[in-house]
């Protein structure tokens, strides 16, 4: 249970944790946002994060609440008021409040902060991975820069609903040609029969996942090979193993595509063999 959440300065009881009715963020989506693990009261891959934050707020062109070090002082304080050892710390900013309008504020508007954690049973996600999810293909409907972290998630959204009701645990974003992009929170990965790792290039139409570029450190001290390319929906059917990377989920085996079984069905060696790496390789905080 989330009971202190950070916000433009102060800590606040988490019901008494609000923001203006006029923040951009609520009115225009016009914020971005971070979920960064916590593991045995450590933050996983938090330098990775906070450059994507970063680099999600230039794009935006968005200035920066505080500096890294101030942003990870506070995050340490989140932690510890919340008596978080395993779980998430959640991000965002936003471009702040004023009188609503479509036109961007001039310099010097404040930027809105808020940051909470919360905890999560621990391993909740390895068990969940014994077994592993099914997904579920969307035709992908979204912006065309889906490689900024915002707030924009209602396609998301609306695609995980419809996964949920028929079945299936996560969305995966089917374009135009019918290649998949990504899932509605997660990369998507496939192997081939072959053995090698195949996932989409990094380009404007997926998020720069930071568990991906960690999985992809895995493999590669692993010896495995890897293929950034694209790959259709048919491919993945045919595929020996697939599973999705996120904060979250770490290393999700896939056992369905549509109702289909990927490979026999059952969480592949792979898959297993990244997940149990990944903490070896990840940046564990000191905190």
């Amino acid at each position: 249970m989330t009971r202190i959440v950070y916000v433009n300065g102060a800590y606040k009881r988490y019901a008494e944790a609000a923001v203006h009715v006029e923040d951009r963020g609520f009115q225009f989506a016009d914020a971005i946002y971070e979920v960064i693990e916590v593991r045995d009261g450590h933050l996983v891959d938090a330098s990775r994060h906070l450059a994507r934050m970063a680099r999600s707020l230039r794009e935006l062109a968005i200035p920066a609440p505080m500096s890294d070090a101030a942003l990870s002082q506070v995050i340490q304080q989140v932690i510890r008021r919340n008596r978080v050892r395993d779980g998430i710390v959640y991000m965002q900013v936003t471009r702040g409040a004023g009188p609503r309008d479509f036109t961007l504020p001039p310099p010097g508007f404040l930027p809105t902060l808020v940051i909470l954690a919360r905890t999560q049973r621990k391993g909740w996600s390895a068990e969940l991975a014994e077994t592993g999810i099914s997904v579920k293909t969307i035709p992908d409907n979204r912006w065309a820069r889906c490689d900024i972290k915002t707030v924009m998630l209602l396609p998301a959204v609306l695609a995980k609903d419809e996964a949920r009701r028929n079945g299936s645990k996560e969305a995966w974003f089917v374009d135009a040609v019918g290649n998949v992009t990504e899932g509605a929170s997660s990369n998507a990965w496939i192997v081939t029969a072959g053995g090698t790792l195949v996932t989409h290039p990094l380009d404007q139409r997926i998020l720069p996942g930071v568990t991906r570029a960690t999985v992809m450190d895995v493999a590669k001290a692993e010896g495995l090979k890897i293929e950034e390319r694209n790959f259709s929906r048919e491919e993945a059917l045919q595929a020996r193993e697939a599973f999705v990377t996120s904060a979250t989920n770490i290393v999700m085996p896939v056992v369905k595509i549509d109702g289909m079984p990927v490979g026999d069905g059952r969480p592949g060696p792979l898959a297993h063999r990244l997940r149990i790496r990944f903490h070896h390789v990840a940046e564990i905080s000191a905190g």
